[in-house]
């Protein structure tokens, strides 16, 4: 049965209706023009009208016989789906317990979980996403994003977002060196899981819900800690907010809309170039102030430049194979 709601008449059909009550509440079949049939249709099917083929004529219905109608059709509807809503979890239960008693290919050690291998992390992150859906917290260093995950990444952030949760990401400056890495930041934050940039050493970390966190158990991070302990997970909490309250905004619209990115201190230069001040350049690139100075301290060793205008003279002639200084 279609939802009476979704087929009440729509304007036309309210002004042909309005326009047979006009001429005493009958259309016949012979004046129904061809352009106008499928509205005569329409309000036939929602009980409107009705064919009398004796006379071969419409007759107009009493609005109020039809709302009740459909009212009651939509209340019948209603307790329909409600009792099908109630049957719904004891009818996946026995699913559900074999999700529980799924073995999860992790190990324990001292109270906290480990789990092995990037493949099965992934799965249990994405596991743990579902069952915590409502705040992700994600502090990520570790420069350019691999480019393999970055669409199920994104489709997974939107996923979480749309169904009312709240993602945010930390970066480190140097994620800015890898195009897809900016586009990917600018999609992210389009969609509304914001990511920040931290200039500065931060540790690997997922939180989800404040109730379970991820971090890496070995250097090379193919090895994860899963924690659940109430006092760490708190700590680490305190710890990611005090991190992105110092970590900056960035315009990822403006960075994506540039040029191929180049390294670090290449793209200060090119920025201090167009004219931008150093202040300017640490907002557009998410860095402090202190570390775009030394971004330009180090270019003028590379150029041989005394001077901040020697320094874009040189870069300038570097690029168009005109002598510089």
């Amino acid at each position: 049965m279609s939802d009476p709601v979704l087929d009440l008449p729509d304007a036309a059909a309210r002004e042909l209706y309005r326009a047979i009550l006009k001429d005493g509440g009958c259309l016949r079949v012979g004046d129904v023009r061809a352009e106008d049939e499928p509205t005569v249709r329409q309000l036939t099917d929602l009980g409107l009208l009705v064919f009398r083929i004796a006379d071969g004529a419409y007759s107009a219905v009493n609005p109020r016989a039809v709302g009740e109608r459909l009212g009651a059709d939509l209340r019948e509807e209603s307790a329909r789906l409600l009792a099908r809503a109630t049957l719904v979890p004891d009818l996946l239960e026995d699913l559900a317990r074999a999700y529980d008693a799924a073995p999860r290919r992790r190990e324990s050690t001292g109270g906290v979980r480990r789990v092995a291998g990037m493949v099965e992390i992934r799965h249990l992150i994405f596991q743990i996403a579902k069952d915590h859906p409502h705040e992700a917290l994600a502090a990520q260093p570790g420069g350019p994003r691999p480019h393999a995950h970055m669409a199920d990444s994104l489709d997974a952030a939107r996923r979480y977002v749309e169904a009312g949760g709240v993602m945010r990401t930390i970066f480190e400056p140097s994620a800015c060196s890898d195009a897809r890495t900016v586009e990917y930041a600018k999609d992210s934050t389009r969609v509304g899981a914001p990511i920040r940039l931290l200039d500065g050493p931060f540790t690997k970390t997922l939180i989800f819900d404040r109730a379970i966190a991820l971090i890496p158990a070995e250097p090379d991070h193919t090895v994860a800690a899963v924690v659940e302990d109430p006092a760490m997970i708190t700590y680490l909490v305190d710890g990611f907010e005090r991190q992105w309250e110092r970590a900056q905004i960035v315009d990822w619209e403006a960075l994506s809309g540039s040029s191929t990115p180049y390294a670090p201190h290449e793209q200060v230069g090119r920025l201090l170039a167009r004219g931008l001040t150093q202040r300017a350049i640490a907002g557009r690139m998410g860095l402090s102030e202190r570390t775009v100075a030394g971004h330009i301290a180090r270019l003028r060793e590379v150029y041989d430049a005394e001077t901040l205008f020697q320094l874009g003279w040189r870069m300038r002639g570097s690029r168009t194979g005109e002598p510089g200084g």
